[in-house]
């Protein structure tokens, strides 16, 4: 077992972390209650459950919750009807120049440097709710979408590109620093229909998509840049403004009669949400909602007095809480800091994605940023911000990832990190308000019923 902490090992059987004392429970995939070892079915959500995977821990407390997708998308593929037609966008990676690679090296010495690439691939994909449809060697093929149905699959599957090629690249830097060979992925991804077909071997099922559109990713992949992510035309309909897309122009593809155009993804847009990208089109007017304004300019008013306010708006998805605080921002004249943080189907991997997100903006990082410049902002605003608030700066860096061999606060309590993390944000949050009032709006989903609070 795994523990999601320290990231240390630990017998199948401990209840605690040997290496830093934290608690150890195994979860439900799809509720995150606790289950008890060996238990085949959740007790609370009635889910089947992976005897095998439950049994050696892999699903533990704040473990990645890519595990947990990946037991519910094999549970579904079993589900699945032959035949049944699915919108779904493939995606296919490889290692460039992996045969080369390989050629003058003994096969374990091979596998030795190929598996972690692979491993990288599989949890990139299986982080924003992928199933792998085939492994080929020195590479991947994946679908988002199918066979858990998510309306933002294009979405997720870019994402785990980006991610996948973060972890190859930061893999690679490494094998280089130990005088090894580079190595460098290349992505393709294509959304649009596809039959599937369902075969049961060995008392498994396999599920596998039939049809142009997996063809087509597997092209994309093949004309891609080497460390590049292409995607189709019809991906990038559905998934721009959420992403940084550079045109390749058209591009032969073997196979087809006529060029086609491709897009490389470059990075994160600036767009967040589906409301953000309706804005940009026009929105409708807006009408209704006066009594829930009054409320919140009432409770702003209150705020700039110094009198710090909570106003949460919860309801069903669909009802126009997140147009509401648009609204709201836009026709609130007072000159506060915004800041703003939406929970995302995909991010219950990392229960604190929300607050990274916030403190992004704060610190006006970016994701080309490397470490160093992520450290030097964070430093430079905090310093300035008041320098009594630089004990604050070591688990800022832990939520970044930016910690080192010299990290303070590896050996400490989870729980006791867990308070100090919290009160460090919450002691920037408030000298900040002392220099002009702050307005923080949380987008988040609760519940089994993917319902929204606002705050």
């Amino acid at each position: 077992m795994q523990c999601p902490n320290c990231g240390g090992e630990n017998p199948a059987e401990s209840a605690f972390c040997e290496q830093c004392g934290r608690k150890l429970e195994l979860l439900c995939p799809a509720c995150r209650a606790p289950v008890s070892v060996g238990a085949r079915f959740c007790r609370k959500c009635g889910i089947s459950l992976s005897a095998t995977s439950i049994d050696s821990g892999a699903i533990a407390t704040g473990s990645s919750w890519g595990i947990g997708i990946r037991l519910l998308a094999e549970q579904t593929a079993a589900d699945v009807i032959d035949g049944e037609r699915k919108t779904v966008t493939a995606l296919f990676a490889d290692i460039k120049g992996s045969m080369e690679l390989m050629e003058d090296l003994d096969p374990e010495e091979a596998r030795a440097i190929i598996d972690p690439a692979l491993k990288l691939m599989i949890d990139a994909v299986h982080r924003y709710g992928g199933y792998i449809v085939q492994s080929t060697g020195d590479g991947i093929f994946a679908l988002f979408g199918a066979p858990a149905a998510y309306e933002d699959h294009p979405q997720r599957a870019v994402h785990a590109a980006l991610r996948l090629q973060d972890g190859i690249r930061s893999y690679s830097a490494k094998l280089v620093a130990e005088g090894g060979t580079p190595l460098e992925a290349r992505v393709g991804i294509n959304t649009g229909e596809v039959v599937v077909r369902t075969l049961i071997t060995a008392g498994r099922t396999e599920y596998t998509p039939i049809g142009h559109t997996a063809n087509l990713a597997a092209r994309m992949q093949a004309v891609a840049p080497t460390g590049s992510n292409a995607i189709s035309q019809h991906t990038r309909g559905l998934v721009e403004g959420y992403f940084q897309l550079k045109p390749r122009g058209p591009t032969r593809v073997k196979g087809l009669s006529e060029p086609i155009n491709i897009f490389e993804v470059v990075g994160l847009g600036p767009l967040r949400t589906r409301l953000q990208r309706a804005a940009g089109r026009g929105l409708t007017k807006f009408v209704g909602r006066a009594h829930e304004m009054e409320i919140l300019k009432r409770a702003l008013a209150r705020a700039e007095a110094g009198h710090g306010q909570l106003v949460a708006a919860m309801g069903e998805p669909g009802v126009g809480k997140s147009r509401f605080f648009y609204e709201f921002k836009a026709t609130s004249h007072s000159q506060c800091m915004v800041l703003e943080a939406y929970s995302v189907s995909y991010g219950k991997a990392s229960a604190y994605l929300p607050v990274v997100e916030l403190l992004q903006s704060y610190f006006r990082i970016v994701r080309d940023d490397d470490p160093r410049t992520r450290r030097e902002k964070m430093t430079g605003r905090v310093l300035a911000l008041d320098r009594a608030l630089e004990d604050t700066l070591p688990y800022l860096f832990a939520l970044f990832g930016l910690t080192d061999e010299k990290d303070v606060l590896g050996g400490m309590d989870a729980n006791i990190r867990k308070r100090r993390t919290l009160e460090a944000i919450k002691r920037i949050v408030l000298r900040e308000s002392l220099n002009q009032p702050l307005i923080l709006i949380f987008e988040i989903f609760t519940g089994s019923t993917s319902r929204r609070r606002n705050f």
